[in-house]
């Protein structure tokens, strides 16, 4: 989760907990338009995600709809959450302006009992990585309809990037005594994989499969499969999951994405490279252009890598046109590949705003890129060790931990924890990886007689 920051996320585009249809009570929302495949979209019972032509279609019929009836508060909010949803999958994110457009112009002509909007402005947020806007729109949308689980998927986004895992696990364990909407079985999956209950998540996501009433919501449960395996190091089964996610949704760039990383560890550089490219036609996002320059890179192909990282800043330059806060990215990606430093100020800003696993991460290898491992230590610390959440959250946070500890002379720890890296995943990064081997071949077996006094 170290690079993904994502959850995926990250980036702006990730699929998971997509809310189209936020309403509590069906019977309340006017008729709208119905004919045609936008009505497979609107009816997707609870929010479920719907295929892009269909929420396309959605789009393209309420907004004539809602300037014929100006006054309509609960379908703005439909095409608020249309919006935010396209722009996510897409990433095209000029869609999050006319979501908040459309949001707050639902708020104004029905500024009471509202959950929709409310919702709709908690998922926009969260889309933005703005997660402190998210969690008070997401509260209060969930204080005025408890029963409307389409407004949490933002909320535990919010908790996530503010590093409030208590009531991340409050939140899901709320949520699992209804058996009911997309986000339990994810959500519970990330739950169980966090405590290394691994075999929980895997089985929670299949049987969330094998249930799917539709494609596009089978799609999500196989893509989380998909990420679970690859993040556990099985790269053929990851492959098969995001193969097997693309056939129910053929516009799903994770899915791609995934697909790219699982042939990477294969061995099977080209055609990771194909689908990489495939990835960044459907969403733009900054950090597959990162992720395939650093492929280029551990190939030797520098000049290819470089055009990526320039490609992954002008995506973040865009992202951030459109009110979207890519620090976490941007760290990673100048710490590697520019001014460490530079990383370094945006990181202890966003540690200020937002003090989550993931910027602790970020901000503790900026650190160390920056030539300040004994800094750079507590920050790893606080992203891998069990007390702040960090258990089990993935080999990039536990070899960056390792790292530094190398830097830092504690044999001891760094073997330990590159070990533990390697073990995660073997494949876990095309740079990192081999430095991490590199690394404990240099360290190499602790002696028989133990540490000196």
């Amino acid at each position: 989760m170290g690079r993904r920051a994502l959850l995926g996320a990250a980036a702006g585009c990730a699929v998971l907990g997509g809310v189209l249809v936020p309403l509590s009570d069906a019977r309340r929302e006017p008729p709208g338009p119905a004919a045609g495949p936008e009505a497979g979209a609107r009816a997707a019972a609870g929010g479920l995600p719907a295929a892009l032509p269909g929420l396309a279609a959605l789009i393209d019929s309420l907004e004539p709809y809602v300037r014929d009836r100006p006054g309509d508060g609960r379908s703005w909010a439909v095409l608020g959450s249309a919006y935010v949803e396209r722009g996510r999958r897409t990433g095209g994110v000029a869609d999050y302006a006319r979501a908040e457009d459309a949001l707050r112009t639902s708020l104004r002509v029905l500024p009471r009992a509202n959950a929709g909007a409310l919702g709709g402005l908690a998922g926009l947020a969260a889309a933005r990585r703005d997660f402190r806007a998210a969690r008070r729109w997401g509260e209060e949308a969930v204080r005025l309809a408890p029963r409307r689980w389409a407004s949490y998927p933002p909320l535990l986004e919010a908790y996530d990037g503010l590093g409030d895992h208590r009531a991340v696990r409050r939140t899901v364990e709320r949520l699992l005594t209804r058996r009911t909407g997309l986000v339990v079985p994810d959500w519970a999956a990330r739950g169980s994989w966090d405590r290394i209950r691994r075999e929980d998540a895997v089985a929670a996501l299949s049987d969330a499969a094998a249930r799917a009433g539709h494609p596009a919501e089978r799609a999500v449960h196989l893509l989380r499969a998909g990420e679970l395996a690859w993040e556990r190091g099985e790269p053929v089964r990851a492959l098969q999951h995001c193969t097997a996610a693309l056939r129910d949704d053929g516009d799903a760039h994770a899915a791609f994405a995934g697909r790219a990383r699982a042939l990477a560890a294969l061995g099977r550089a080209g055609d990771a490279v194909r689908a990489y490219r495939a990835a960044l036609r459907r969403c733009a996002a900054p950090r597959y252009a990162l992720e395939l320059g650093e492929l280029y890179e551990s190939r030797g192909r520098r000049d290819a890598a470089g055009e990526q990282y320039r490609a992954a800043r002008a995506a973040l330059r865009t992202e951030a046109a459109a009110g979207v806060n890519g620090a976490l990215l941007r760290g990673l990606l100048e710490a590697d590949h520019g001014d460490p430093e530079e990383a370094v100020r945006g990181l202890r800003a966003e540690w200020r705003r937002q003090p989550g696993l993931a910027v602790a991460d970020a901000l503790g290898w900026a650190l160390h890129r920056a030539g300040r491992p004994a800094e750079a230590l507590p920050y790893a610390r606080r992203a891998t060790d069990r007390e702040h959440g960090g258990e089990g959250r993935g080999a990039s946070y536990v070899y960056h931990r390792g790292a530094i500890e190398y830097a830092l002379r504690l044999d001891g720890p760094a073997r330990r924890h590159l070990t533990e890296a390697l073990r995660i995943n073997p494949y876990f990064s095309p740079l990192h990886a081999p430095a991490a081997r590199t690394a404990l071949a240099e360290l190499g077996e602790p002696t028989a007689d133990g540490p000196p006094e």
